[in-house]
């Protein structure tokens, strides 16, 4: 029986392809999202609410990790690693314009999936600070690619 409203308890949680990653309070992530809301760098052609979803789905991820309700540090992360706190590398707009279109429409739901399986493991579990600096070294290799 949970102790707290919105924990978690029991088995194994369901897992499988298209079914996301589950963990308690995850609608807190919108909330945090909203202290980001116009401090973004977007580039022609990007949404800030696109960048947003796209980002709470990687912060959940990141925050299922470790068994708990997301943080402001979860979506830190996601922000850091995609470069939407900062002017970034062209290369890296040009590459994530395509992912995150749509993500925040009515047919979201994958395009978030996919971001969120699109990080690996190893760099959700960095510190923001760390990501970050991964991140500036070569976009490229926190994003595993």
């Amino acid at each position: 029986m949970a102790d707290r409203p919105g924990e978690v308890v029991g088995g194994e949680p369901t897992a499988g392809p298209g079914l996301g990653c589950q963990g308690p309070d995850q609608g807190y992530a919108l909330k945090l999202a909203q202290r980001f809301a116009g401090r973004l760098v977007l580039a022609d052609g990007e949404r800030g609410d696109d960048a947003l979803a796209g980002c709470c789905a990687v912060a959940l991820r990141r925050a299922s990790l470790f068994g708990r309700a997301p943080v402001v540090h979860d979506l830190r992360l996601a922000l850091e690693l995609f470069g939407f706190l900062v002017d970034t590398d062209a290369g890296l707009v040009h590459w994530r314009r395509p992912l995150f279109a749509g993500a925040a429409g009515h047919h979201g739901y994958h395009v978030k999936l996919r971001l969120a399986d699109l990080v690996p493991e190893d760099t959700l579990r960095l510190t923001p600070a760390a990501a970050a600096e991964a991140s500036a070294r070569d976009w490229h290799a926190p994003l595993g690619l």
